[in-house]
């Protein structure tokens, strides 16, 4: 039976959510609430470059190197459940035992993202809630993970401090609250609006000016280049 604090099963969230709700609140909630969901090219490569890490059956052991793909994860405590991309479980005396494996393991979250570091902290953010499902699932602590990121082609450590946790369990139970209420933000057009996949649904009329400013732009280019005896 779960503890007072704990979420019920049903009401678990997507721990992926989490990096959408620290982009943009309105963004995870017209996906995570109001079901609305479109891709760009940002996504669709982010996607391509996903299947290696989210294919479980690539699962393997390198010595006293467990790789595990497309792990399962949870926590009642935040209420949240997803999939880790890799979590590299390494022999050590500070670890937990795993079923059917000799010894002590210490998991090792790794994220893979598309692009390179970001000013934001979204992907830390979504990292730190992997690694506190783990502990929670695990019983043990866990310091450390790594962003992968795919235009650099190498690692970024992060360290699960204190204020990182914080910030990650009280943007859970901001999701929550308004998933609760069936509430959706209201707009509050940025500059990465316009990296944003669902842009079009987000800011319709927005993008039907900025069409028709393009359109009338385009024209009057083209009728002064036809017109032009030098063109």
């Amino acid at each position: 039976m779960p503890m007072p604090a704990d979420y019920p099963e049903d009401d678990w969230l997507a721990l992926s959510g989490i990096q959408h709700f620290s982009f943009c609140r309105r963004q995870w909630a017209l996906i995570h609430i109001e079901q609305q969901w479109q891709d760009n090219y940002l996504t669709t490569a982010g996607s391509l470059e996903h299947d290696r890490a989210h294919d479980y059956a690539q699962s393997e052991t390198r010595g006293d190197l467990l790789i595990m793909r497309d792990l399962r994860v949870f926590s009642r405590r935040l209420g949240i459940t997803g999939a880790c991309d890799v979590v590299e479980f390494r022999q050590d005396i500070n670890g937990v035992p795993l079923q059917g494996r000799t010894g002590s393991w210490l998991p090792y979250p790794v994220e893979y993202k598309h692009g390179k570091p970001k000013r934001l902290d979204a992907d830390r953010l979504q990292l730190c809630a992997e690694a506190m499902c783990l502990e929670e699932m695990l019983a043990c602590p866990i310091s450390e993970g790594a962003l992968f990121y795919q235009q650099i082609k190498r690692r970024e450590r992060v360290s699960f401090d204190s204020q990182l946790k914080g910030q990650v369990a009280a943007m859970t139970r901001e999701m929550h609250d308004l998933l609760k209420r069936g509430y959706t933000p209201k707009v509050k057009p940025s500059k990465s609006c316009r990296s944003c996949s669902l842009r079009d649904i987000c800011l319709p009329e927005l993008n039907k000016t900025l069409s028709a400013r393009k359109f009338i732009e385009e024209t009057v280019h083209a009728e002064i280049g036809e017109g032009d005896p030098r063109g």
